[in-house]
């Protein structure tokens, strides 16, 4: 299985979009967007800003690892 890293983040107060490079081996907890300084954070039940934001789930869960 190939393992994607990079995921578009959306941010959801303003709509900002960016391509982000993703850790291999980490989830990202918290994001800042560039345009609005909002700080997400994960929804609940998701791992990272990536699963909860982005395009692509972070790698660990493309790979179906844990994630802590």
């Amino acid at each position: 299985m190939e393992v994607t890293l990079t995921s578009t983040i959306t941010c959801p107060k303003c709509g900002h979009q960016k391509e982000e490079a993703m850790p291999e081996n980490a989830c990202e907890f918290f994001y800042q967007c560039e345009n609005c300084n909002e700080i997400l954070k994960p929804k609940e039940n998701d791992c990272c800003v990536y699963c909860s934001y982005g395009t692509q789930p972070c790698p660990p869960i493309q790979q179906n690892q844990s994630c802590s």
